[in-house]
């Protein structure tokens, strides 16, 4: 969806339940008319897709990405990013940490991305304005890494992608970048350790020669900036206490792109103390299927806590100056669930850096924990919400 002229707005799919093509499918076909006429418009809608490495092996076929795009021109619909970052199961199950893998050390990684490079190069065939962007996990999950080496096969599954993706727009005329997502507990935690990242590993001239003599595509610097980037998620940057400003012109000034922004929210508290409502409250949204890492400030000291259950296992002082911040996507449009704040207000700012400065003009809501939000705040269902988010992010974005 375009608004105000500058931006495309879309929801990503992974709030509906689906590993299967046939899932997914049957879940767009469902929502998407109806999340357009709750948006009271007649003009394409974008549509973020997310899709599991099963899906993307049935839909990477010629009779069904043939389907999918008669769908999409028959419905108005046009798909300009895709969420290549869970692999397996997203729903139903536990996830946790193992939703990082197979990570950037992995070929399965590698040809997974480049599979969906392929689906949305065709998707892109009428589109050729758009900037397409897969998100993805962000190196690895922290614990995962262990040595130079790791961080070295990262760095060579990476350019690899970013290679294939060169190849293809030579090809195709389709350009498409890699946004790693910075996520707490990850590789990349935040976007300064993006930056480091980038400027260390990703645009080193010994990596990318490397790069170039491995896949057999030459690389330059210019082609991995061009093809590689980050997505900005809101929520994982309030969770990190990041100041929008500073992080964006932190990336900016080392030439690291901005390929999609993930307009999402986290909740925020104070520290609970034993027993008290809050804690009760956390307590409930403690669920057994996503990782919802929580980031303590106290003063000038930051601590971390891998889980929403290790952060109300641990003892602590409930002060005034100590706040929490949890990664649990909520609905953008509440401010508060109960007695727990959300962290709307800094998504707010966010947006209102992309009205002010050319930073990026992909806008994808993201809030994937629909299904394990207690019963209370779902009294309507996905697709309400899901015209609600939108509603409220267009609506920011043109005022």
């Amino acid at each position: 969806m375009n608004v105000a002229g500058r931006f495309h707005l879309t929801y990503c799919s992974n709030i509906h339940p689906g590993e299967t093509w046939q899932a997914v499918r049957a879940a767009l076909s469902a929502a998407l008319p109806r999340v357009r006429q709750m948006l009271l418009t007649d003009e394409p809608l974008g549509v973020g897709l997310r899709l599991s490495a099963q899906a993307a092996e049935s839909l990477d076929d010629g009779a069904e990405l043939s389907a999918f795009r008669t769908f999409l021109r028959d419905g108005n619909y046009y798909v300009f990013t895709l969420n290549g970052f869970p692999y397996g199961a997203f729903h139903g199950r536990r996830v946790k940490e193992q939703v990082y893998l197979p990570d950037w050390r992995s070929p399965a990684r590698v040809d997974y991305t480049n599979r969906l490079a392929r689906i949305l190069a065709s998707l892109l065939t009428d589109h050729e304005e758009i900037a397409g962007s897969i998100s993805t996990v962000p190196g690895a999950f922290k614990a995962h890494i262990r040595s130079a080496a790791d961080v070295s096969d990262m760095t060579s599954g990476i350019l690899a992608s970013v290679g294939y993706l060169a190849d293809l727009r030579r090809r195709t005329g389709a350009s498409i970048a890699l946004a790693l997502e910075p996520e707490p507990a990850c590789y990349l935690e935040t976007t300064g350790d993006a930056v480091r990242f980038f400027e260390d590993h990703l645009f080193n001239a010994g990596a990318i020669e490397s790069a170039s003599v491995g896949t057999g595509v030459p690389l330059t610097v210019d082609d991995v900036r061009r093809h590689a980037g980050v997505c900005a998620d809101a929520c994982h940057m309030a969770v990190e206490f990041e100041d929008p400003p500073a992080a964006f012109a932190r990336l900016r000034q080392a030439g690291v792109r901005v390929c999609k922004v993930q307009a999402s929210a986290a909740l925020r508290t104070g520290v609970p103390s034993s027993g008290s409502d809050t804690q009760l409250s956390l307590g409930r949204l403690a669920d057994d299927v996503y990782l919802h890492q929580v980031v303590e400030r106290r003063g000038g000291a930051f601590t971390h806590h891998l889980d929403l259950p290790d952060a109300l296992s641990t003892s602590r002082d409930a002060t005034a100056d100590a706040e929490w911040r949890i990664h649990f996507h909520v609905p953008i449009f509440l401010q508060a669930l109960g007695d727990l704040e959300t962290t709307q207000p800094y998504l707010a700012a966010v947006l209102d850096l992309l009205k002010q400065q050319d930073i990026c003009p992909y806008v994808e809501v993201e809030t994937y924990t629909w299904d394990v939000l207690p019963a209370e705040y779902r009294t309507t269902d996905a697709s309400v919400a899901i015209a609600r988010e939108l509603a409220w992010v267009r609506e920011r974005l043109e005022s």
